[in-house]
């Protein structure tokens, strides 16, 4: 996509998951803690396209972590991923697929230092350095080198430091596709929100995916209509204009790019008032 900042050859991913919570009385299968019921919706986030290529709908008890073992890894792609799902041997999996990974690095990791690049401090990056995991069990599991960097983001007011297995994007790169993981969080908001997936139409294990799934199938249309028209709206403009034109027989190009989305309002009835009676 034009508007992705940095030149990167392959896909960039987010992957992160999303708990959904279920009333265990109704939803018993479901079951989380001891009286709390949900699902888990782990996805895979293409960050250029917006669009998810991968999805799988668990139990909430699994641990996020596991879920890396069902991705099949793309060489030369990079996938983004919170410091929850630092396992060290799953990550050397990925990183022998010759794929990259970029990550915040647990506060207890202890990393032995071999040399450090050259920086500019002025651009935020406090340092950017190469080196091997040291504690057994890492080091064991993870046994080439790594590079880590510290970055100070102004707009949070926070240094953070980035793990990855890339020693090519300069380090401000690595920070912006990290980044970039946002936009998975941002999907999850959106569906949750406009797609009303906390209310179900059936109590099964089979009907919720099946209404998980319908909400997802809406997003990747609504998003696949708007790439293809070259559309500049989010997804939820877009979502929010075709919903008040399902009878309009005017071509859904001029729709969407006609339309002033600032005048559109969601109606506040639930039932229509005919008049007459």
């Amino acid at each position: 996509m034009s508007d992705f900042e940095i030149n990167v050859e392959g896909h960039v991913y987010a992957f992160d998951s999303s708990t959904i919570d279920l009333c265990l009385s109704v939803f018993w299968w479901a079951e989380f803690r001891r009286t709390k019921g949900g699902i888990k919706l782990h996805t895979l986030f293409d960050v250029k396209t917006s669009i998810p290529t991968f999805l799988y709908i668990s139990n909430a008890k699994m641990h996020d972590v596991n879920a890396l073992d069902l991705i099949s890894y793309e060489p030369g792609s990079f996938y983004v991923i919170d410091k929850a799902y630092i396992d060290y041997k799953r990550l050397y999996h990925l990183h022998m697929q010759r794929a990259f990974f970029v990550t915040r690095a647990k506060d207890n990791m202890r990393f032995n230092r071999m040399y450090s690049n050259s920086v500019d401090k002025a651009t935020g990056v406090k340092y950017d350095q190469i080196g091997k995991l040291e504690s057994y069990y890492p080091s064991r599991d993870y046994p080439e080198k790594l590079r880590r960097v510290k970055y100070y983001d102004c707009e949070v007011d926070k240094e953070l430091i980035f793990l990855t297995n890339n020693v090519e994007l300069k380090p401000t790169d690595i920070a912006y596709l990290y980044k970039k993981r946002w936009e998975v969080e941002l999907f999850f908001k959106w569906m949750k929100q406009h797609l009303k997936i906390k209310s179900f139409w059936g109590t099964s294990l089979n009907a919720v995916k099946t209404q998980m799934y319908c909400a997802i199938i809406a997003y990747c249309l609504v998003a696949t209509i708007g790439n293809r028209l070259k559309v500049n709206r989010s997804i939820y403009e877009i979502l929010q204009i075709l919903s008040i034109s399902l009878l309009d027989k005017t071509p859904v190009r001029e729709v969407l790019t006609k339309c002033d989305y600032k005048n559109v309002k969601e109606l506040k009835n639930k039932q229509l008032i005919i008049s007459g009676f």
